[in-house]
């Protein structure tokens, strides 16, 4: 299992030039590989769901010449599709599949439409009985109504009424069923209709669909929502060079970025987040979302291929809204909803049932692990935030194979430390995002030490993070904890996947300097030299590592954090602003310790100490993962001749000289 692990993140500010529209990419491949003549293809975007298209494209015998810097150029078949056998696998990509059923099912030839386990879970059913109507024969190979499905020749129907043929296609369960109806028809050479039963849904996107028609020959007689009419003889002509705009859907996660990301104190006056690609002479209905936005608070400005979203002073309010023309910038809404005052309820969202997973009912599990108040309905969901008293809590977050998912909920980040399950989903349509995310959300800071054991290196950072006030890490505590429970539980020190299940589980709380352990404060059992030296032994066994790994990330929250440890640097924070290994030769520790245990009365064996202390750091250097080391760009901060005062100060000094590095 793959995952990602982000920060509490504390502001948001930058610039970020979108990837080509997903949509526009898509359709305009079809309409270029359908016209007569060549098309250049500029911006179009990288994605699962365009490669799809383009070898889908390529298996039907359609030149496609790839000219580098997201530049294609498309030879059209004028209508006449080349290959008139195939079997195409399509994936999870929606808008290829039911727009390239549309097309072979009105082409001459026999073909196969495949796709992944999840696609023969989206109907497909509606936009067969409306291809029937024209005399296309489809079969099902599997469950009635869904992929994947068999095309054969059509058989032309004679029949008609005057003044041409009419088609009728439902609207209320997607509007990519209307778009295929729309983008295959001038095959047919014939004047036909297409009646919209029940509520159109989706509408913008069936509005990028005859605008791009347009700009390949073939306008489209519309009235209203209900019925679209065709002309006799429609061709599709390549218009030469094509731009695809930025993707506007993509554009709602850094608009969002900029509405909820407080800013800090340097840098005001550049407040916010600014998408590059997109604005206000944009084909696209999510450009909308930004008016969604402005209705919670955020400050909105806009250019024609530029906007900008801002926080609000007084923080972003919650909002009703039909999002039947965003629905799935609606997804980045539902987000941020977490961060505005009150409920916030998106309505008319019924498709996402049929997206590539049920979206309701995912965005409401998943809200619900963060601690917000969800109510699920068949077409809509209502929010309600985490009260003030409550913070969101760290969670896993589920993606379902679901790029919007991992994309919309990276911004929950601003509340609480997350792990995004399968974020490499996000190639489907924007595999670029995460790397884009880091350049404008910036993270609570850190500063990871480490060191052997008794250096001192859990004193000195207890005093920087009362300092700075930061939140404090002892990453060892959560390994003593480990060994202790293992203790009370009967397990052996050496039964890794024993421990391992343990220290996923562990019912631990610090509060107020106390550690509590299923609700028994254990602050002193967690001194005692068997379990630090039953710790050192449980810390090294690869399986409770990895069970403890987001535990101890999940400390990274705002304002700050100081954490110590044998891999804070190394394994737990790598992007540590500050890395420092604090050690101290084996026999001054062993004085120290010495003379702790002396001064709680206990007895002491100098020596003894001496060789356990060495045992180890053998151990904690030579284990097979996350050796203790000093990482190549750590500070090496040697305490031998220094107390600890002297030890917390070159700390903040080094703090000082990485904060004024950075601004």
């Amino acid at each position: 299992m793959t995952f990602l692990d982000l920060p509490q993140m504390i502001f948001a500010r930058g610039s970020v030039c979108l990837p080509g529209s997903k949509s526009i990419s898509n359709r305009a491949l079809l309409l270029a590989a359908l016209a007569e003549g060549v098309s250049e293809i500029e911006n179009l975007l990288a994605s699962d769901d365009t490669a799809r298209m383009q070898e889908a494209l390529r298996t039907l015998g359609v030149e496609a010449d790839d000219l580098g810097a997201g530049k294609w150029r498309i030879h059209g078949c004028a209508g006449q599709i080349p290959v008139r056998r195939a079997e195409l696998f399509l994936g999870n990509a929606g808008t290829a599949f039911r727009s390239l059923t549309a097309v072979l099912a009105l082409a001459d030839g026999d073909y196969t439409l495949t796709g992944v386990p999840r696609m023969q879970e989206r109907p497909i059913g509606d936009l067969v009985d409306a291809l029937r109507q024209l005399g296309a024969q489809i079969e099902y190979l599997g469950r009635a109504g869904y992929p994947p499905l068999r095309i054969r020749k059509r058989v032309p129907s004679k029949e008609g009424q005057q003044g041409g043929k009419v088609v009728r296609v439902r609207g209320d369960v997607s509007s990519q069923f209307l778009t295929g109806l729309l983008l295959a028809l001038p095959l047919t050479g014939e004047k036909t209709s297409v009646e919209v039963t029940g509520t159109l849904i989706s509408r913008p996107y069936v509005d990028i669909t005859l605008e791009l028609m347009a700009r390949f020959g073939v306008s489209v007689e519309r009235q209203g929502e209900q019925s679209f009419t065709l002309p006799a003889a429609a061709r599709y002509v390549a218009p030469g060079a094509f731009y695809v705009e930025g993707d506007a859907s993509s554009a709602s996660y850094f608009l969002a970025l900029g509405a909820i990301g407080a800013v800090d104190s340097v840098g005001a006056a550049d407040a916010g987040v600014r998408v590059e690609g997109v604005g206000g002479k944009s084909i696209q209905g999510d450009v909308r979302f930004a008016e969604a936005l402005a209705e919670m608070g955020a400050t909105i400005e806009m250019g024609e291929h530029w906007m900008r979203a801002s926080a609000p002073a007084a923080g972003l309010r919650g909002i009703t809204l039909d999002c039947n023309h965003i629905p799935d910038a609606a997804m980045t809404l539902a987000v941020a909803a977490l961060f505005a005052k009150g409920r916030t309820r998106i309505e008319n969202i019924a498709s996402w049932r049929v997206k590539e997973t049920d979206r309701i009912a995912a965005m409401a599990r998943e809200l619900g692990k963060l601690g917000a108040r969800v109510e699920e309905g068949e077409d809509y969901l209502c929010i309600t935030p985490p009260d003030a008293g409550h913070p969101a809590r760290a969670a896993m977050i589920d993606t379902y194979d679901d790029h919007r998912m991992s994309m919309c909920f990276s911004l929950a980040s601003f509340a609480t430390p997350l792990r995004i399950q399968h974020p490499e989903c996000v190639a489907k349509t924007f595999p670029e995002y995460f790397r884009h995310f880091a350049l404008v959300a910036h993270p609570a800071p850190v500063i990871a030490i480490d060191g052997p054991t008794a250096s001192g290196k859990g004193t000195v950072s207890a005093r920087v993070a009362a300092a700075l006030g930061f939140h404090y890490l002892d990453s060892g505590a959560l390994y003593r904890l480990t060994a202790l429970a293992a203790q009370d539980a009967g397990v052996d020190w050496q039964d890794e996947a024993a421990l391992a299940a343990l220290a996923a589980t562990l019912d631990v709380t610090f509060s107020a300097g106390r550690v509590l352990l299923n609700g028994r404060e254990v602050s002193d059992a967690l001194r005692s030299e068997a379990i630090s030296s039953a710790a050192s032994q449980v810390a090294a066994l690869p399986a409770v590592r990895a069970a403890l790994l987001f535990r101890q990330r999940a400390f990274h929250r705002a304002p700050g954090l100081v954490g110590d440890g044998r891999d804070m640097a190394s394994v737990v924070f790598p992007a540590a602003p500050l890395k420092i290994f604090l050690t101290a030769s084996a026999p001054v520790r062993a004085e120290r310790r010495w003379r702790q245990l002396l001064e709680k009365g206990q007895d002491a064996d100098r020596e003894a100490i001496l060789a356990d202390l060495k045992a180890r750091d053998e151990r904690d250097r030579t284990r097979p993962v996350a050796p203790l080391r000093q990482e190549t760009d750590a500070r090496l901060l040697d305490t031998d001749t220094l107390d600890i005062e002297s030890a917390v100060a070159q700390v903040l000094a080094w703090w000082r000289e990485t904060r004024n590095v950075k601004k």
